[in-house]
């Protein structure tokens, strides 16, 4: 027996990164463990509008298509999520698809999310072994060390935290839950601990961790599970304790 069962996506549209938005609704066959990415797909192989009318394919971003790259974030009913991760029988209808609120619009649902990088680039989230001659193994981690860093690496800079977060905004210039994390991560690295002073300090700057007002959305959202709330917690802790060293070495 065929199945005649629909799927209703409404889309908020942008051709240009300074046209103005608007909203297309469209209609596609339902299959069972359909997500939001296969409903695109769909639509890109016939690009008509529920109503029938011709019109050109969605633009968005993916490529891994399993939680891991983290370029498909958008929201999803209000909520900044991954749309490959995102099943069509667990959402309510009609299915609302937004380009993210906090980004530049490049066109459709693609946003412009480089800012994280930029972040990223300020803080040093990196471990420093470039020279110009072989530096040798670097210091072994225990399995209690990798253990305790592993929950913090699965990040995927899909910036849900970013979005979610009412702190990070243009008159805050916050730098957001998965930098602060990173910090983290690298400053409790022992090879990556070598820029510790380097990166807090880079907190302590306009935007950094004192804009945070702890609303815990960033962990409500994160796809990973990352203790996100924690990594803040912990790294304020650091920044205040240089800063005050700082102040009293004067």
């Amino acid at each position: 027996m065929a199945n005649n069962k629909s799927v209703i996506i409404k889309i908020k549209r942008q051709n240009t990164p300074t046209s103005k938005s608007y909203w297309e609704e469209f209609s596609v066959p339902y299959r069972p463990n359909m997500n939001v990415i296969s409903a695109l797909m769909d639509i890109a192989a016939e690009p008509s509008t529920r109503d029938g009318k011709a019109t050109t394919p969605i633009t968005y971003d993916s490529n891994c298509l399993e939680e891991v790259c983290g370029s498909c974030a958008m929201l999803i009913n209000g909520k900044a999520r991954m749309a490959c991760s995102a099943l069509i029988d667990s959402l309510e209808q009609p299915i609302r698809l937004e380009p993210f609120s906090k980004f530049p619009v490049v066109r459709d649902l693609a946003t412009d999310r480089s800012v994280i990088f930029e972040n990223l680039k300020a803080v040093k989230a990196w471990v420093p072994i470039d020279g110009t001659y072989d530096l040798g193994a670097g210091p072994r981690m225990s399995a209690e060390e990798q253990e305790a860093a592993y929950p913090i690496s699965r990040c995927i800079s899909c910036t849900c935290c970013m979005e979610a977060c009412p702190q990070f905004n243009e008159d805050t210039g916050f730098v957001g839950a998965a930098t602060i994390a990173q910090v983290r991560l690298f400053n409790t690295h022992p090879t990556g601990k070598a820029l510790q002073r380097e990166r807090l300090t880079a907190l302590m700057g306009d935007g950094g961790i004192q804009e945070c007002g702890y609303a815990q959305n960033c962990v409500e959202v994160c796809p990973k599970d990352i203790p996100l709330t924690k990594s803040i917690s912990e790294v304020s802790g650091q920044v205040m304790k240089q800063a005050l060293g700082d102040l009293l070495r004067r």
